[in-house]
């Protein structure tokens, strides 16, 4: 009998965290699927676009498709004259792996100005990147660059931050190269609700003011 009574509590606060997960993740879909977009010619003339941090390379070596994807969608924009400059925002904890250093390396290899692109070295989370953004780089509304999902997420936050941003969609990857990464983000706006709302989580920096421009 005692043992039945602990399988239905497990199994009780197994579904609970199912419709937490699953409130989460369709909350934040829902809230900003209409703000994030494909098409260059529904974003507005911006003075900033963001570019959210990624591996350039895989475990094994190969290049991540994740990165490739956003560094051709900045160059695309950037060359359409919707943003004057592009705001490289990632992980920069080890010495041998910095983000923000190889999206520059990349993005001026596909042909954009080194001075037009700005580097922010502590966006070691999504929440660090859009709110670095407004308090150390003084950006309130910006162009933010990453997969759709990732996209949503991120304008979610930023507007719980008082940020007036949009998504540019970089292409996403196959399905089955992607699963894992789709599935942490179920996780991740699960903890991203908890951050906001709960942890009042702030960046892990924020640093002196970076004037964009000079």
């Amino acid at each position: 009998m005692k043992m039945k009574k602990w399988l239905l509590t497990f199994a009780g606060l197994g579904v609970l965290g199912m419709l937490v997960l699953t409130y989460s993740y369709f909350a934040v879909e829902r809230y900003a699927s209409p703000l994030v977009f494909d098409d260059i010619s529904k974003l507005p003339d911006t003075r900033v676009a963001v570019i959210l941090g990624t591996s350039s390379n895989l475990v094994n070596g190969g290049k991540n498709q994740y990165f490739e994807n956003r560094m051709n969608a900045a160059t695309e924009l950037y060359k359409s004259g919707k943003v004057e400059y592009l705001l490289v925002s990632g992980d920069n904890r080890q010495r041998n792996y910095n983000e923000p250093v190889a999206m520059q390396a990349a993005l001026i290899k596909r042909g954009i100005a080194q001075d037009r692109i700005i580097l922010d070295y502590a966006g070691f989370r999504t929440l660090d990147s859009m709110v670095r953004a407004k308090q150390v780089f003084g950006q309130s509304k910006f162009i933010v660059i990453s997969q759709r999902f990732h996209n949503e997420r991120a304008v979610y936050i930023a507007h719980h931050r008082g940020i007036d941003a949009v998504g540019f969609n970089a292409a996403d990857v196959e399905i089955a190269a992607g699963f894992k990464t789709q599935l942490r983000e179920v996780l991740a706006r699960f903890k991203m609700m908890l951050d906001l709302y709960i942890l009042k989580t702030e960046p892990h920096f924020l640093g002196d003011k970076i004037v964009i421009g000079e």
